[in-house]
């Protein structure tokens, strides 16, 4: 399978390749899906392929607009607060909607992160001092853990299990 991710060479390239490969692995779980399908509720929590995205979108501005950047909620470029709000989709909003709201929150990240040097610190109330190294690597973890969550929500919708 050809691919253009980054596999060797300098380690910035290499992790931010990482993390654009999970944003895309993110997308995928959701791409085909009807609005109907894409907000269907499978399991207890609000979690739903939608979800999912919009969930990640609000990440992206949590850890690089409100942390790296030190912007208000009101200057985000949408939700930045830390609750279960991540996971809200308005009605009006269709899937292309909250997919294009990632990749805007994504390439967002992307220029502010170019700021920083991997070793810059910040002090971060949860976690301690982190460094960007850190968070572009927390961002990975997040986006493949929920691209796991996102196709075994794809598989449930594709392939119901017969009861």
């Amino acid at each position: 399978m050809a691919t253009n991710r980054i596999t060797i060479g300098d380690e910035r390239a290499v992790i931010e390749s990482t993390l654009d490969h999970n944003r895309a692995a993110l997308i995928a779980t959701v791409r085909g899906l009807s609005d109907a399908d894409a907000r269907r509720r499978l399991v207890a929590s609000l979690t739903t392929p939608v979800s999912l995205i919009k969930h990640a979108a609000a990440a992206e501005r949590i850890w690089f607009q409100r942390f790296w950047a030190g912007l208000d909620a009101a200057d985000c470029d949408g939700y930045s607060e830390r609750d279960e709000g991540t996971f809200a989709v308005a009605d009006h909003e269709s899937l292309a909607d909250v997919i294009a709201e990632f990749e805007r929150a994504s390439q967002r990240s992307r220029e502010i992160a170019a700021r920083f040097d991997l070793d810059d610190t910040k002090d971060n109330p949860r976690e301690g001092t982190v460094s960007m190294r850190w968070t572009l690597l927390a961002m990975i973890e997040e986006f493949a853990r929920h691209a796991g969550h996102g196709d075994i929500l794809r598989e449930q919708i594709d392939r119901p299990t017969p009861r």
